[in-house]
């Protein structure tokens, strides 16, 4: 399947709304919280039990789009498309044979591995090309196709919390949602296979630059090679690990709080946090990456870790007396959540070009694999063993609340470290001579 070149005339703008419609899909994993009380109940399953498939499917991702991110680079956007369709899709049918037959191993081997190769190669499918098309204003385009992976959960949320209404909490109606979403994503997400294109090797577009490399290049491999991209992970990696402590225990998490209130949460009210959650981590994606186009990278980065940091503190100080002030610094860190994924491949641009962008963002996101099992596992370990000891409400949080803020700060020192990549890692671009390129190299050191 060969990469779909665009004809003269034709709009960049229509890139990403074909990247919205994966985007949207494959952002429904942000959802999973919502499944996590049926499947505890209807299976006999604890929190760390039911939170597996999520996590299985982060490492997947993670995985899917480091090995692939080279291969997705050369095969082009469709290609990654329709993979992505056929996994994500394929993970809901087998999840909903798993939930019918009570084989739980299947919902975590649909959902988790098959589902989780999906939303790697969904997640890196449009990046590069959007930022080829946008070479100007990388933080804004790769933020307007990757707030869908986060506003995916918006409309999943509700939805999957009216099915679960509808067909019933038990494992049939649990089986009945998964084959719902597995179909009518399949359908959604064929939309942007049938309507992605890349640029020409000319000037693509009216008033759009042309697809040629500017500025230093680094290449994928090169660029495993510098500090810059380590120290990236990092922070990339803690800030994740922050956001998604929240995001994927955040129903039962806000019913905790305020279990012994005299305003406790009902079910659906927190089906509708979660879904505000959701859109808080849309609006980050768009406008956080957008401001770092203004601002520059490393200074939003400063404020996802600085200000996130603060953020947990509140919670964990004043947030069970306050559901305005839980919900207020939940939204918040949620928002520097998805920004941070927004911002990424802008920064990876502004580090090492455009040359292998895809391919180096695909790396980048193992510091999401590793995330996605780390936040999941800090608050539900924590919380269980709390539990066991006898403490309840909010007392089963403060804990790995206390941990989380540790590795905020952890991230906020390595973006400080991060500094432009020595020329020694640089490819010669396609319009300089390897000579030019080794002389350039020279004069640099020398200078």
């Amino acid at each position: 399947m060969s990469p779909p070149v665009a004809p003269p005339g034709w709009s960049r703008w229509l890139v990403p709304p074909a990247a919205l419609a994966v985007h949207l899909s494959i952002g429904q994993a942000y959802a999973w919280s919502v499944f996590k009380p049926p499947l505890e109940s209807a299976l006999g399953l604890s929190g760390t039990q039911s939170a597996l498939p999520f996590q299985l499917g982060i490492v997947m991702l993670g995985l899917s789009a480091a090995f692939g991110g080279t291969l997705v680079e050369r095969k082009g956007p469709r290609w990654a498309m329709t993979v992505a369709l056929v996994c994500f899709s394929s993970g809901f049918l087998l999840s909903a044979l798993g939930a019918a037959t009570e084989q739980y191993w299947l919902i975590v081997f649909g959902y988790g591995f098959a589902g989780g190769i999906g939303l790697g190669i969904g997640y890196i499918s449009p990046v590069s090309t959007l930022i080829k098309w946008f070479p100007d204003r990388p933080g804004m385009a790769t933020g307007i196709a990757i707030m869908g992976f986060g506003g995916g959960a918006l409309i999943a949320s509700p939805w999957s919390a009216q099915m679960l209404e509808s067909f019933g909490r038990d494992n049939t109606g649990i089986a009945l949602a998964f084959l719902v979403h597995g179909l009518t994503y399949a359908v959604f997400m064929l939309l942007g296979v049938l309507l992605v294109r890349v640029p020409r090797p000319a000037r693509p577009t009216a008033g759009a630059p042309a697809a040629a490399l500017t500025g230093p290049q680094v290449s994928a491999r090169g660029a495993l090679r510098t500090p810059q991209f380590w120290l990236l992970w990092l922070a990339l990696c803690t800030n994740v690990t922050a956001g998604i402590g929240i995001l994927e225990k955040a129903a039962p998490m806000i019913t905790d709080f305020f279990a012994g209130t005299s305003a406790p949460v009902s079910v659906t009210a927190a089906a509708g946090f979660v879904a505000l959650l959701s859109a808080a981590n849309m609006a980050g994606r768009i406008g956080w990456s957008s401001t770092s186009d203004l601002i520059g990278r490393k200074n939003v980065y400063r404020l996802y870790l600085g200000v996130g940091a603060l953020m947990y503190a509140l919670i964990a100080m004043f947030g069970d007396s306050s559901k305005p002030l839980f919900v207020l610094c939940a939204l918040v860190i949620l928002s520097f959540y998805g920004g941070g994924f927004a911002t990424a491949p802008a920064y990876l641009k502004d580090l090492f070009g455009t040359h292998q962008v895809g391919a180096i963002h695909g790396r980048l996101l193992t510091a999401w694999s590793t995330a996605g099992v780390l936040g999941p596992l800090i608050v539900n370990w924590v919380a269980d063993r709390q539990e066991e000891a006898g403490r309840h409400g909010s007392a089963l949080y403060g804990l790995s609340f206390m941990i989380m803020i540790g590795l905020l700060v952890v991230g906020f020192v390595a973006n400080e470290l991060v500094r432009p990549v020595h020329p020694r890692h640089h490819v010669s671009r396609p319009d300089e001579t390897k000579e030019a390129a080794d002389e350039r190299r020279e004069q640099h050191e020398s200078a």
